[in-house]
């Protein structure tokens, strides 16, 4: 390969070539260059600092500038001394200096460990030696003796002796001294070994560089070195130099070489590091005398450590570490270094802030190697609440890392820092922040495989992750992830960090340009580690740490500090019941995992603190002082009345109440889940009740708190599940607070999950039960209560009994004994009050004497009052208080936000609220108070309301990005567009009752005003704009702007309940003109045209809302304001149907009022019925010759194929909720009343009566039998039994009407076998007609047998086939051909998969359970058929809601006039799957109720009762036979 002339020209791999071929260095050398892409043009730039730089050593690199020079002069390289020198490899050099020039044993070894061979000396200059440490004198006498060599006689080298210390020492620098029997001690190592090939010229200075040394594994510490044999050690080398070499004769001879590398290449040391030279061949005790003798031997304990650390010996150093006694392993740690007195005060002031309690909300602890030996001590990260820990170990997770031994009493989720990308709130939900503890590994973790899991040296960490674990630092120093000043920082320094090219030491940088550096502190695990930390902080940063460091400690010293210290939350052994009156331990790893509940033990709150103290006499003050004045209650508040019975907890009155449903429920319940409504007005102390009830019960069933509402309803089961399992063999029933809860259906998915959850993880265990008290907060409690169908639900309301405000009198008697102005629990005294309006009026009259509107507190203050009259218990962030006061950091401390509140502070509390992790919020002491307060703003200064949510609108803070925010915001939205239950039923006001207040005052220009700016505050939101749109049609009638705003919702956000508001606009806007119209004695066609075109319109935007519905999994609860937090939509959606019809109904009532189509003429309504069948159209209508009549037709000819298509689509919906209402358990009463009351408007446009058709009989008698078959199928629309639902819905009527219906049907087969045209839907009628007669009129005339209606069935499934578009034919195969006991029917399974392949079916059932409208009894023929309303009528005495409960439950079943009129069905349960079994076939068959059989896939024997759906047969009561 020729080089370019010029070597600006030179390509990279020209760079490389030179040096392989011509200056003939080692490949790796050359590799360099390549790697750092240097090309001739900057080549002619390096200086020999530059070739070092690439981490090359110094031989090579003189040479390398050598050559260069000589080719920039553009001359070859030309050598003045002996060829044979540079022949020499560096071991001849280093015998020639040490023999013949007699240099100094540290200058020749220097030489060495630098890789200077012949070919490199001959190019040295003095210079080069100088700078490789060596004195003028030494360097010259080199380059003289090198000029005296013969250029024919080379000298002759003799192989260096190598013995325990050097022989050759230099007058300054002597060698420790050692005995003569020691020095006579060869080693014999290297006798043994034979010189292997040079391997040690590999210049990277990092493990991470070396290529060519793989990482060893870690072997097994009995493998010795089979070559080394270690000489008889005398008694006096001191015991570190002992121990050392004891663990290092573990070492196999691989390994011992690969510690001498990194022993060589050392650089944690102010020392240098040993060279190469004096390792060449050392064995185990050479090493250890070796290493104390140069580092001394407390410093060369801690480098054998590190050492064993890097090539991965952790338990070699587990070894050493346990050699060492405790007071040599203080004296090395230390340094024998004087302690300061007073640290371990400092780390308790540091961590407490004065205090005796970790009342950080959070702790982040950055970390970096540690070893084996210290993770003991490391039991106090288990006390912290951590929010992650920032480890630079690699190795931590790996048996004997810190995040192994901490991973094995609590919970870390184990993350990288790229997994902090993305939106705060989506981020802190995914990696389950502020729940458990996140621990990011920032460099590497070496059990996953990858190169995103590789350690990388600093170099490549600072270019391919520094930027990741940055951006990681700035998420969790954003105050809307932690609040400020809620988190302290601790950098845990566990070896050396010793220089600022240490990726720790950058994210120290990075933590202070996002923090206050006082909410960061260091514990290092030595002086030695902490003055380097401390130097490169004060150099880098300008900073003084010392006043928040830790250094004087030892780690046992530390553990132990913290350990000693608060909170006192929980006992150190916390228990729950089992059977048999037994316990169990809840280990703290087990609550971690249980992030949903807050779990109520046997022995909660003892044990924490000593009660004979101060301390705990303060707490209790604290305690209950927070409470009474209107805190929320916790589990303190009942033990302190638990230790002291003589001042017990003011039971409520309806507290036995609640307690006995929840006994009865866990003593005779059936179900696996029940539930009990606690129905209670805000601020009177339901939640508390509930509280009450559960510490009280804490002894009988397990008891927890659901944190959160919002989680997942199948996670919160599943959580509860393990509850139930925990510690125990087998299951323990588990009582479950729900509080705060808005709505009373919410619970019900919530059950159906536990059951799931309990049947797919527990088993079927009959003994263990979940009952859920769900606490609802309700404006009307009483009436909500008699309105619950369960009868396991109470209320309580702001009303006290006698007895009750007795107990209030006594519980203050109590508390002035041990309060000071207990008066002032205002909270409480509203109570005692029992609610007393006057007292609360002048409470908030006096405290608002001197309201200055302009102060930030004032306005704070009427936001505040705002929010809790509207949002009962809702609260501000603190951080965002302190951000709109303007308060400071550095001013926290002194200047508390309720102190800068004052004199409205007295209404004011502070709460920890869980949401996005924990912060603390500000509020309004009570409901009632913040009510009274904005009834005196308005009163006394003019302030209204709708000033005050102006105001917050307009204010930019709190529209800003971040979570606490986000939080108020939302609370915001809810007071806009929530709308509350009316008092008298349970419908919903048409508003949210912040909304009905400023209509009521201002009317509907503020309103529209506070709309349109919350709509540019909420841009994401289409419920503002929804919220909108709705108050201008209902309130103002002004339907095109009502239709914009719908419009812009819609736009936002497509679902079916934006379609369904611009569908309502349109439908009350033709209400409008058809109203007006009526009143109105002049017609104008124009508004013909404009009624059309606005039916149109809202019969595209119903279909557009019902298709969406229809494509949804579940109706969508939070898109609408008419679909509010507190009464979302659970069934399936069929608002778009019934929207439909109100608008063909509207169309058909003003076409009905056109001159030529008038209801009340016989002949034009004719008229109507056939335009609207299409039999004729608008121009064959006979009509009056007029200008009017004219332009109506006009009209209507253009929107023939719209008019004409409405009662098609009319009939089809029909017919689609008619199959729904008959087939789907608890349709809505108001649906089937809608649907109800459109088919009465139906059958009175398209039906005729009797005279008329006897007239068309008698003007046209050759049609008498098409009119005699028409007038049938009139008689069986009307009915509606034309459809098969519509018959089986005639199983609850009486039976004359069904006698009729059989009767035409009966004809109309007739005719079909007379003309041979079947039609099959009507034969298929006709045979369910029969059953359902047969079923009420058994003797009826018209009922056909058993016999004779099988073959047509049989006939009707073979023209059918398999592919008939309704499960009708099949429903009734299941119905006459299910096979009696004993029997087998071989097709009977195939109708079961064609019934279930039914598409529309899953599309309607996807939500709601389908009923079975037969079961299977006892009995021959279509006397098995037994219908559900048959069996209810054993149970006319009682009432219907109690009877729904015995079938929700299955304990109807239990009865015995049920299980005598019932067969019993056996069967198998294969695979998950349950079958009814006959013969040899087997019938696929659903259970009714969730849970019905047991998990595990275990093919058992069963038993049970059968009924008959529409979508297949269900399975009730199973039975195991086992």
């Amino acid at each position: 390969m020729e080089l370019p002339p010029s070597i600006e020209k030179w390509t990279i791999e020209d760079v490389h070539h030179w040096l392989m071929q011509v200056v003939k260095v080692h490949e790796t050398y050359a590799n360099r260059f390549q790697e750092e892409e240097v090309s001739g043009d900057s080549f002619l730039l390096f200086k020999k600092e530059d070739i070092l730089d690439l981490g090359i050593n110094h031989g090579p690199a003189v040479k390398i500038k050598c050559y260069l020079e000589s080719l920039k002069e553009g001359s070859q390289h030309q050598s003045q001394f002996p060829e044979y020198v540079r022949t020499w490899s560096k071991e001849q050099v280093n015998q020639w200096l040490l023999q013949h020039v007699r240099l100094y044993s540290k200058y020749a070894e220097r030489l060495q460990g630098e890789d200077v061979s012949g070919d490199c000396l001959v190019c040295f200059k003095k210079q080069d030696f100088l700078d490789l440490g060596l004195k003028s004198g030494p360097a010259v006498r080199i380059l003289a003796e090198l000029c005296k060599l013969d250029k024919k006689l080379e000298p002759k080298l003799q192989p260096i002796v190598h013995t325990s210390t050097e022989q050759m020492e230099s007058p300054v620098h002597k060698a420790i001294t050692q005995p003569d029997s020691y020095y006579t001690t060869e080693s014999q190592t290297d006798k043994m070994v034979e010189k292997e090939p040079e391997k040690s010229q590999l210049p990277f200075q990092n493990l991470s560089e070396m290529e060519g040394i793989q990482q060893p594994k870690q072997r097994d510490l009995g493998a010795r070195r089979k070559t080394a044999i270690v000489s008889t050690v005398p008694s006096d080398i001191p015991k570190i130099t002992v121990e050392i070499e004891k663990i290092l004769a573990n070492l196999l001879k691989d390994d011992l070489k690969l510690f001498h590398f990194y022993l060589q290449e050392y650089t944690k040391s102010k020392k240098n590091a040993i060279p190469r030279g004096k390792l060449e061949g050392k064995d185990s005790m050479d090493t250890a005398v070796l290493m104390t003798s140069h580092y001394g031997n407390e410093e060369a304990l801690q480098v054998t450590k590190d050492i064993l650390l890097d090539i991965n010996q952790r338990e070699l150093v587990c070894q050493l570490e346990k050699k060492m006694d405790p007071v040599e392993q203080q004296r090395v740690s230390k340094g024998l270094l004087k302690k300061e007195a007073n640290q371990g005060d400092k780390l308790k002031n540091l961590l407490t802030c004065g205090g005796n309690s970790l009342d950080y909300a959070y702790f982040i602890v950055v970390v970096n190697k540690s070893s084996l030996g210290q993770v003991k001590y490391f039991q106090f990260l288990n006390k912290l609440k951590l929010f992650c820990v920032l480890d630079f170990d690699p190795h931590s997770v790996d048996p004997g890392g810190l995040c192994h031994s901490y991973r094995e009493s609590r919970v870390a989720n184990l993350h990288s820092p790229t997994q902090y990308k993305g939106p705060t709130d989506s981020v802190i939900k995914s990696l389950n922040l502020h729940k458990q503890t996140s621990w990011v590994f920032c460099n590497g973790r070496f059990d996953l495989d990858g190169d995103s899991n590789k350690q990388l040296d600093y170099k490549n960490w600072l270019r391919k992750s520094c930027k990741d674990v940055e951006e990681l630092v700035s998420f969790i120093c954003n105050p809307e992830v932690i609040s400020r000043g809620e988190s302290l920082i601790i950098f845990l320094l566990l070896s050396p960090v010793d220089t600022e090219k240490d990726p720790i030491f950058d994210i120290y940088k990075s933590f202070i340009k996002h923090m206050d550096e006082e909410s960061i502190i260091n514990v290092c695990e030595s002086q030695i580690i902490y003055e380097k930390w401390r130097e490169l902080v004060q150099e880098k940063c300008d900073s003084d740490i010392d006043h928040r460091s830790i250094y004087e400690l030892t780690l046992s010293e530390v553990n132990g500090t913290v350990m000693a210290l608060g909170p006192f939350s929980q006992s150190s052994e916390r228990l729950l019941p089992s059977y048999g009156c037994s316990f169990v331990v809840l280990k703290q790893k087990d609550e971690d995992l249980l992030t949903a509940l807050d779990i109520l033990c046997l022995n909660q709150c003892e044990n924490t603190i000593d009660e004979n103290s101060a301390e705990f006499h303060d707490h209790r003050i604290r305690v209950e002082e927070e409470f009474y004045k209107g805190g929320k209650v916790n589990w303190w508040n009942f033990y302190f009345c638990y230790k002291d019975k003589e001042k017990p907890f003011i039971k409520r009155d309806k507290y036995e109440n609640v307690k006995k449903i929840i006994k009865s429920q866990l003593r005779d319940s059936k179900n696996m889940c029940s539930l009990l409504n606690l129905f209670h007005h805000p601020g009177c102390g339901g939640t508390t009740l509930a509280m009450h009830v559960m510490w009280d019960l804490r002894q009988d069933v397990r008891c927890a708190v659901l944190k959160d509402n919002t989680l997942p309803k199948k996670e919160v089961a599943n959580q509860v599940s393990k509850l139930m399992k925990l510690e125990s063999e087998k299951p323990f029933s588990v009582l479950l607070l729900v509080d705060d809860s808005k709505e009373s259906e919410n619970p019900h998915e919530l059950v159906s999950c536990i059951e799931y959850a309990l049947n797919m993880n527990v088993g079927d265990t009959p003994s263990y039960k979940v009952i859920i008290i769900n606490c609802v907060r309700s404006h009307n409690p009483k009436e909500q209560y008699r309105q619950d169908n369960t009868r396991q639900s109470q209320y309580i309301t702001a009303s006290l009994t006698q007895e009750e405000q007795e107990e209030f009198e006594k519980k203050l008697r109590e508390l002035k004994e041990t309060h000071e102005k207990p008066e002032n629990f205002y909270s409480f005294m509203i109570m005692k009050s029992n609610f007393d309006k006057k007292y609360i009026k002048d409470l908030a009259n006096n405290m608002l004497k001197k309201f200055d509107c302009s102060s930030k507190e004032a306005r704070l203050f009427a936001y505040l009052v705002l929010l809790n009259t509207y949002l009962a218990g809702s609260e501000i962030s603190l951080s965002l208080c302190r951000d709109f006061l303007g308060m400071k950091m550095v001013e926290w401390k002194q200047d508390s936000v309720l102190s800068r509140m004052e004199p409205y502070s007295n209404f004011l509390i502070i709460d920890t609220v869980e949401d996005l992790g924990s912060y603390k919020g500000i509020r309004i002491l009570h409901h009632s108070i913040a009510s009274a307060c904005l009834e005196e703003l308005e009163r006394s200064y003019s302030l209204k309301v709708s000033d005050i949510t102006m105001e917050i609108l307009q204010c930019d803070l709190f529209f800003s990005v971040g979570g606490v925010k986000h939080r108020f915001t939302r609370s915001i939205h809810q007071m806009l567009i929530e709308r509350q239950r009316k008092k008298d039923g349970d419908e919903r006001e048409q508003f949210s009752s912040l909304i009905g207040k400023i209509h009521e005052d201002h009317g509907r220009q503020t309103v529209q005003d506070i709309f349109v700016k919350a709509s540019s505050r909420f841009v994401a939101s289409a419920s503002i704009p929804q919220a909108l749109a709705r108050y201008l049609c209902i309130m103002q009638s002004d339907f095109p702007e009502a239709l914009q705003w719908a419009e812009k919702a819609k736009n936002i956000k497509q679902n079916p309940f934006t379609f369904d508001t611009i569908g309502q606009i349109h439908k009350s806007n033709l209400k409008s003109n058809n109203l007006r119209e009526k009143q109105e004695t002049s017609r104008n066609p124009e508004d013909l045209k404009t009624n059309i075109q606005i039916a149109e319109n809202a019969i595209a935007a119903f279909k557009r809302a019902q298709e969406l519905a229809n494509e949804e999994d579940e109706a969508e609860r939070e898109a609408a304001d008419d679909v509010s937090e507190d009464y979302p939509r659970k069934s399936y959606n069929v608002c778009g149907y019934v929207g439909v019809l109100d608008i063909a109904f509207l169309v058909f009532e003003i076409l009905s009022r056109l001159p030529f189509f008038e209801e009340s003429d016989p002949m034009k309504k004719k008229y109507l019925q056939s335009f609207l069948k299409k039999t004729i159209s608008i121009t064959s209508v006979h009509k009056e010759d007029t200008e009017l009549n004219n332009r109506y037709v006009e009209i209507i000819k253009e929107h023939q194929q719209f008019l004409q298509s409405l009662k098609t689509q009319v009939k089809e919906i029909f017919e689609f909720l008619s199959f729904y209402i008959t087939n789907i358990k608890k349709s809505e009463s108001d649906f089937r009343a809608t649907v109800s009351v459109h088919f009465k408007k139906y059958v009175n446009i398209f039906g005729t009566n009797p005279e008329e058709r006897k007239k068309q009989q008698q003007y046209n008698p050759q049609l008498n039998l098409e009119m005699a078959i028409e007038e049938q199928r009139l008689f069986l629309e009307e009915n509606l039994a034309d459809t098969f639902a519509g018959i089986l819905q005639h199983l609850d009527k009486h039976a004359d009407k069904i006698e009729k219906i059989t009767e035409s049907y009966g004809f109309l087969q007739q005719q079909q076998f007379f003309t041979q045209k079947q039609k099959t839907k009507e034969t298929i009628n006709y045979i369910l007609s029969n059953i359902v007669l047969y079923l009420l009129k058994p003797k009826s005339k018209h009922v056909k047998s058993h016999s004779y209606l099988i073959p047509l069935l049989l006939k009707t499934l073979q023209d059918v086939g398999l592919g008939y578009p309704f499960p009708d034919p099949y429903y009734l195969a299941l119905l006459l051909l299910w096979p009696s006991p004993g029997q087998e029917n071989t097709e009977i399974g195939t109708y079961v998969r064609a019934i279930r392949k039914y598409k529309r079916m899953i599309l309607s059932f996807r939500v709601r359970n389908t009923i079975a409208i037969l079961y299977f009894g006892k009995g021959e023929g279509l006397k098995r058929l037994v219908p559900k309303r048959q069996l209810d009528e054993n149970f006319k005495d009682m009432r219907r809601d109690n009877l729904f409960q015995l079938w929700r439950n299955g304990d109807i079943f239990k009865n015995k006039a049920i299980i005598k009129r019932l067969q019993r069905v056996s069967g198998t349960t294969e695979q998950g799957e349950l079958f009814a079994n006959h013969g040899k076939v087997k019938i696929p068959v659903r259970p009714a109720l969730i849970g019905g059989i047991r998990s595990g896939s275990s093919t058992e024997k069963v038993s049970f009762y059968l009924g008959f759906a529409i979508n297949g047969p269900l399975a009730y009561d199973i039975q195991y036979e086992n």
